[in-house]
């Protein structure tokens, strides 16, 4: 696939729930085009459906319609398998809560997908290490998320999300449990980090400070893109 195309399309991707007999419909016709080295801002009150467009473009969740292709490989038809190689080898994930295994070092917590990725012990180890001093933690990698604050946690969270060098990140919220400070330190690493690796990124959030330092900003609303 040429770099100049699009990495992640979602097209006219549709969504609805159930809520008793009433049917609400979340997204209605979603289309979004993310290229190499983009970093798009996602944005849009509670409950508007950001969570869901990241799940389906994630391919963690199914839309009732449309399609998401990730580097030019539609995933429509696809049955779970297939899926979650797609996912596995093309996307990464940042959530709000960093979701670290409390028993493992941050360079372990950082080698663990690597290695089941298929990586030797010592190449993930060589991989993480790299990622944590990337994103300052160089000096913290023998330490348990216990104890690391929750900025360190989510930055050890961003590394582990890039460590099989996906070519689309998708973050929820990523400093949303964050004080203000902390967040701008996160902030800046994410960023720093997309832009060195030439992913494209997706980052949901409620911070129009944040929204306006990336390329551009889509927003949710009445279940379509703005």
């Amino acid at each position: 696939m040429s770099e100049s195309a699009d990495l992640l399309s979602l097209r006219d991707v549709v969504r609805t729930f159930s809520q008793g007999d009433r049917r609400l419909e979340v997204l209605r016709g979603v289309s979004l085009d993310l290229r190499p080295g983009e970093i798009v801002a996602l944005v849009g009150q509670s409950g508007s459906g950001k969570s869901t467009l990241l799940h389906i473009a994630g391919l963690l969740e199914r839309p009732d319609a449309g399609d998401v292709i990730v580097d030019g490989r539609s995933a429509q038809a696809l049955s779970d398998g297939p899926r979650t190689a797609l996912r596995r080898k093309f996307l990464g994930f940042v959530y709000q809560y960093h979701h670290l295994l409390p028993e493992f070092s941050a360079l372990e917590n950082v080698m663990l997908p690597q290695m089941l990725n298929g990586l030797s012990r010592s190449q993930a180890r060589l991989r993480a290490g790299e990622l944590l001093a990337m994103v300052q933690l160089k000096d913290r990698v023998d330490h348990r998320p216990g104890r690391l604050s929750g900025g360190e946690q989510q930055r050890v969270a961003i590394a582990r999300a890039v460590a099989n060098a996906p070519r689309v990140l998708l973050a929820d919220e990523p400093t949303g449990n964050l004080d203000s400070g902390t967040a701008e330190t996160v902030f800046r690493q994410l960023l720093s980090l997309v832009r060195e690796t030439g992913m494209a990124a997706l980052i949901a959030t409620h911070n129009p400070e944040l929204a306006a330092r990336m390329d551009r900003t889509v927003r949710l609303k009445d279940g379509t893109l703005a």
